[in-house]
């Protein structure tokens, strides 16, 4: 096989990620186009995948909605946060960690993270709560959960409210607790490439407070409480569940485990490849561990664009997520510390790269790949 920039061998993002569901897929898109209730939105399917990842994950209540985005703003709109509110969140991480305080008219107060998980610092976070401070919102990093311990005590403490990110975090456990079930309320995103992604976009709020879960059963539905169609009780949002959608994750929840175990694997397999290579400068995540999960691998390299140039080459694509930090994007450079960026967040930003990581990634692939990343750092031909 021919390598090229347009096809590589190994691909970052697999195109045939749901080949396996083909049919269920167009079994449910028909399913639901004929279903002579006609209901194609927050209808019976929602509502039983909402109870499956509810009973799954022990939680008082489960409310699917369009995005993980859209379920943090949810959140925070449920929460009350709004103008003259500061919310913590990591510096570094995904745009939504800022948009969405933003979005509501609260400012996101941006604190340096752990240099080992990624994660938001709680001593970091401590240092910035005022009397303005409303909520402490950590996002879990790549395959590390945040400090939930700490930062559920910081909340206590301080009588903060905790929105925990866990959009990417689906399978972590950190001391018996699932991701998602530390805070006030956690979130979960499907989109394709998270643990249990879905060929389309769609979110989860995981609570066990029974009223912000029915406001935010409101706000995704144009602030309707779901009795009384076009009675609206708040200025709501459209972030309403697809009912194709919830019938495919329904089918692919059977399987959820032997992927993640897959995934897994070949995490664990990478870390014990690359467990040498700190001193060449690749510093790679340790295998398993508690409050660990496989959503993606990612190395830290001094040489960041010699290693994914030295990959391309050997047809291996890679990935990197968040070139800047967060006060580094022109879109959140008014809220930006006056000292510029946290320290660790731009090393990690500088740093950070991701290499292919799915459940049907075969082993041979997988050699291929930890061979590439090896030659670079021992200095060696592809």
């Amino acid at each position: 096989m021919t390598v090229t920039a347009e096809r590589p061998a190994v691909p970052f993002f697999a195109p045939d990620l749901f080949e396996a569901d083909r049919e269920a897929l167009l079994e449910a898109l028909y399913e639901v186009g004929t279903d002579p209730e006609q209901k194609f939105i927050l209808g019976r399917r929602t509502a039983r995948f909402e109870d499956a990842l509810r009973t799954r994950l022990g939680s008082a209540d489960a409310v699917a909605c369009s995005s993980g985005t859209s379920a943090l703003t949810l959140v925070l709109s449920a929460l009350g946060v709004g103008p003259g509110d500061e919310v913590i969140v990591p510096a570094f991480g995904c745009a939504p960690l800022a948009s969405t305080v933003l979005s509501v008219g609260a400012v996101p107060v941006f604190a340096d993270i752990d240099p080992a998980t990624l994660t938001l610092d709680p001593a970091r976070a401590e240092e910035l709560v005022t009397d303005r401070t409303r909520a402490l919102m950590p996002a879990h990093m790549f395959s590390f959960m945040a400090d939930m311990p700490r930062l559920r005590d910081l909340a206590a403490r301080t009588g903060l409210r905790l929105v925990e990110d866990s959009a990417l975090a689906q399978g972590g456990v950190l001391r018996g607790t699932p991701a998602g079930r530390w805070g006030d309320a956690g979130v979960y995103s499907f989109v394709q490439v998270k643990v249990f992604g879905m060929p389309g976009e769609g979110g989860m709020v995981l609570t066990d407070d029974a009223a912000l879960a029915g406001r935010v059963r409101m706000l995704r539905n144009h602030g309707q409480d779901g009795r009384n169609r076009f009675l609206h009780h708040h200025v709501g949002h459209n972030s309403r569940f697809d009912e194709v959608m919830a019938a495919f994750q329904l089918h692919r929840l059977a399987g959820l485990e032997e992927r993640v175990a897959r995934r897994t694997a070949i995490c664990d397999h990478y870390s014990r490849s690359f467990a040498d290579l700190a001193g060449a400068g690749v510093t790679a995540p340790p295998a398993g561990g508690d409050g660990r999960f496989p959503y993606v691998y990612t190395l830290l390299c001094e040489d960041r664009d010699g290693l994914r140039a030295h990959l391309a080459a050997a047809g291996v694509d890679t990935h990197v997520y968040y070139p800047r930090t967060l006060p580094e994007q022109p879109a959140f450079a008014p809220y930006a510390p006056a000292a510029g960026a946290p320290p660790r967040a731009r090393d990690a930003a500088r740093r950070n790269i991701s290499l292919p990581l799915y459940p049907h990634l075969a082993d041979a692939r997988v050699e291929q790949i930890v061979s590439a990343v090896r030659a670079f750092a021992l200095g060696r031909k592809p």
